[in-house]
C-alpha cells in the first residue's frame, strides 16, 4: 500500500442516510450519481467498465473486492464507467497468475473514487426497501450540509439521456472484413464482448454513433442490425426509436439487448418504466417461454418494458420472463425480422446460457 492513513469517508444518499467508511488509496473527493448494487461474486473490473453503468455509483454485494487484481483484456470499453465504487472489504493485494496491476492501481488510472469499510448489507438492504436514489461519496466528512445541496441539484437517472455520454464519436468497424455476414451495430453503449460474439459468427460490424440515421446504416448495406445495450432511460433516444421502426417497417434482420430491447419496445408504443431497484447481477433466472427452459443470466438494468402493454400488443410476443418478479426479460414480433432481451447473452462477466441468442441472430439473418 502506498500510504499511512486512510481517510475517512461517508456516503450520503439523497434523503438524508449517511453510511460511513474509508477512502480507497489516497484518493480524496467526491463522486456524484444514482446508488445501486450488483450482486456478482467475481466480474468486477468487466462491470466497472460497462457503459450501461455511467454516472452510476456501484455497490458490490460481495465482501471481498479486488483479491484477483485486474487483466487488460477483462474490460468492455476504454475506460471505467461507473462514477465511484462502494465495497465492505478492499483487498489491496493480490494473487492472480495473469493479473497485470491491482485494483488499487486501477482505479487510480481511471481517477475513480472508491469507498471501502462500509456495512455494505445495511447499505443494500436499504436500497432495496427505499429504492436505487442519487447519492454523493466523499472524503469532505465536515461538509454534510454542503454535500447535500449540491446531491440536490443531481439530475434523477429518470429521464435522463446518457448514450451521448459513452457512444463512439465516429464510426469503426469490428471483425474480420471477409466474413460472410455484415452487420450495423448502434452503439448507445455498447460491450466489447457483444462485438467479439457477433464477429465470432462469421460476421464484420461497423459501429455508428448513438444518433446516426438509418440510412448511415443502411449505406454499409449490411445483413443484420443490432440495437446495443447502454445506460438511462430509454424514452429520451427518439433518434435510436426512429431507427429501430425504419428498420422493422422494412422487415430487416433486428437483434436488440438490454437498452436495445426497450428502444425497440418504444419503437413499437410499448412504455418502458423506472423499477424500484433494477436487475444488476450475474446469476437472475430467466424463463424462455418457447422452450420452457431455465437460464441464468447477467443483467444490468433500471428500466424495464410495460409488460401489460406488450401482452395487449397485436404484434409482440413475450418469449422470456425474469422469475424473480416476472418483468418481460425477451420479446419477439410476430410478423417480423425481429426479437430482444433485456439480458446480456455476452456474459461479461457472467453465464453463458444464453448465447445461443448470437446464434438466433444469425439464423434470422440467413433466412432473409
Amino acid at each position: 500500500m502506498k500510504y499511512q492513513k486512510r481517510q475517512k469517508a461517508i456516503v450520503l444518499l439523497a434523503d438524508g442516510t449517511i453510511f460511513y467508511g474509508k477512502a480507497v488509496g489516497n484518493k480524496q473527493g467526491t463522486a456524484f450519481g444514482e446508488v445501486c448494487f450488483n450482486t456478482g461474486m467475481t466480474g468486477y473490473q468487466e462491470i466497472f467498465t460497462d457503459p450501461s453503468y455511467y454516472g452510476q455509483l456501484m455497490v458490490a454485494t460481495n465482501a471481498h473486492i479486488g483479491n484477483y487484481g485486474t487483466n487488460k483484456d477483462e474490460v468492455e470499453s476504454d475506460s471505467i464507467k461507473i462514477a465511484g465504487l462502494i465495497v465492505k472489504n478492499f483487498s489491496y493485494e493480490y494473487s492472480r497468475d495473469i493479473a497485470d496491476k491491482s485494483l488499487e492501481d486501477f482505479l487510480e488510472d481511471n481517477n475513480l473514487l472508491a469507498v471501502s469499510d462500509v456495512d455494505t448489507r445495511a447499505l443494500v438492504s436499504y436500497i432495496r426497501d427505499h429504492g436505487a436514489m442519487n447519492a454523493v461519496i466523499s472524503t469532505e466528512v465536515d461538509n454534510i450540509e454542503g454535500l447535500k445541496k449540491q446531491l440536490a441539484k443531481v439530475p434523477e437517472m429518470n429521464g435522463l439521456e446518457l448514450a451521448s455520454k459513452v457512444s463512439t464519436k465516429e464510426p469503426y468497424y469490428f471483425g474480420d472484413e471477409n466474413a460472410t455476414y455484415k452487420v450495423a451495430a448502434l452503439d448507445i453503449g455498447i460491450k466489447k464482448n457483444i462485438l467479439r460474439n457477433i464477429a465470432n459468427r462469421d460476421a464484420y460490424i461497423k459501429v455508428f454513433p448513438y444518433n446516426a440515421k438509418f440510412e448511415d446504416l443502411e449505406a454499409f448495406k449490411p445483413d443484420g442490425y443490432f440495437l446495443s445495450n447502454g445506460p438511462g432511460d430509454p424514452e429520451p433516444l427518439i433518434e435510436a426509436q426512429d431507427v429501430a421502426k425504419e428498420i422493422i417497417k422494412r422487415d430487416l434482420p433486428l437483434f436488440g439487448i438490454c437498452l436495445g430491447h426497450q428502444v425497440i419496445a418504444l419503437a413499437n408504443g410499448v412504455s418502458t418504466y423506472k423499477m424500484h431497484n433494477g436487475h444488476r447481477g450475474i446469476n437472475h433466472p430467466v424463463k424462455n417461454l418457447k422452450t420452457g427452459k431455465g437460464e441464468i443470466t447477467s443483467q444490468n438494468h433500471g428500466f424495464a418494458v410495460n409488460r401489460e402493454e406488450s401482452e395487449a400488443h397485436p404484434d409482440l410476443e413475450i418469449t422470456h420472463v425474469h422469475l424473480n418478479d416476472h418483468t418481460v426479460a425477451g420479446l419477439t414480433m410476430k410478423n417480423k425480422n425481429c426479437f430482444s432481451v433485456q439480458y446480456h447473452p455476452e456474459a461479461s462477466p457472467g453465464p453463458h446460457d444464453s448465447s445461443y441468442l448470437f446464434d438466433q441472430f444469425i439464423e434470422n439473418i440467413k433466412k432473409q
